[in-house]
């Protein structure tokens, strides 16, 4: 048998369940143990200035990349959404689990029964710039921290509404009334919400023979043409865009991807085709 793993993560609660159940379908695919090894990030100890001003890529990756070329850990799990487009060179995305719930969800009060000028809190200027095209009458304010922190600044009367990705919700097993899921064309999600990234060395041929147990390829051919979306548009988590792609049939995807400009103005492109990765690009190439 191999010899165990070591899988690197970031602390929060959402980053070690979703790590543990990567650690845990490894195991059970190959029979190797998986050592779970905690990281604090950039953006994790940056916690007083929202995530646009802080510049720089990388704010919840740099630290396990670094790690995985030192050789400290085998393999990395990241929320597919914040790993930028560009690996390090010798690193690669060794698996794609299958991508759960993409949408995001309002926690709190829906978009539709929110009261004239009511408050809304998120930290995604994409999310943002959707909720004030859909309402320009209410009033949007920034936010801070993991899932758990943010629902219960919302419950503190910080504001009506919070919003957050379904698929943390939902890994978190966090149930409540007040979680108004929105459509993927009422909010078009970020390049790879919902979907996992495990990285991994680009060489190392014993691990990613192992990763091929947690891969899911539907879920990598529809991220793989959201992150060339991105790569091409040239965006990071300072431009307000998403891209989602999904598969309609057999053989053909549909895409939904949005930008806002500085004034706020939004733009929008919808495409149904059969190659994913060419309409991430042709859609870049319509809202640049």
């Amino acid at each position: 048998m191999p010899r165990g793993l070591r899988l690197g993560t970031r602390g929060s609660e959402l980053a070690l369940t979703q790590s543990k159940q990567v650690a845990e379908a490894v195991h059970a695919a190959t029979g190797v143990p998986v050592e779970v090894i905690i990281f604090k990030t950039r953006g994790d100890r940056i916690q007083n200035v929202p995530l646009p001003e802080i510049g720089g890529k990388g704010l919840f990756t740099a630290e396990l990349e670094a790690a995985l070329i030192d050789g400290s850990i085998d393999f990395a799990v990241h929320s597919l959404k914040d790993l930028p487009t560009d690996d390090p060179p010798g690193l690669i995305l060794g698996a794609i689990p299958k991508r759960v719930d993409p949408r995001d969800a309002m926690v709190g009060c829906s978009l539709e029964s929110l009261s004239q000028g009511a408050v809304v809190a998120s930290g995604s200027l994409r999310r943002r710039t959707q909720i004030q095209a859909a309402r320009p009458d209410v009033q949007l304010v920034d936010i801070r921290g993991n899932v758990p922190t943010r629902i219960r600044k919302r419950d503190d009367g910080l504001c009506s509404a919070t919003v957050l990705a379904m698929a943390g919700l939902l890994r978190l097993g966090i149930e409540r009334e007040d979680i108004f899921p929105l459509a993927v064309d009422q909010m078009v999600p970020a390049v790879g919400q919902g979907a996992l990234g495990v990285q991994c060395r680009a060489g190392d041929d014993e691990v990613l023979n192992l990763l091929r147990g947690v891969e899911h390829s539907p879920t990598r051919v529809c991220v793989v043409g959201e992150r060339a979306f991105l790569a091409e548009f040239g965006g990071g988590c300072n431009v307000p865009a998403g891209c989602h792609i999904y598969e309609v049939d057999d053989a053909k995807y549909q895409l939904l991807a949005v930008v806002a400009d500085d004034s706020g103005s939004i733009r929008r492109v919808s495409y149904v085709d059969t190659d994913p990765t060419e309409m991430g690009l042709r859609a870049a190439h319509a809202l640049k």
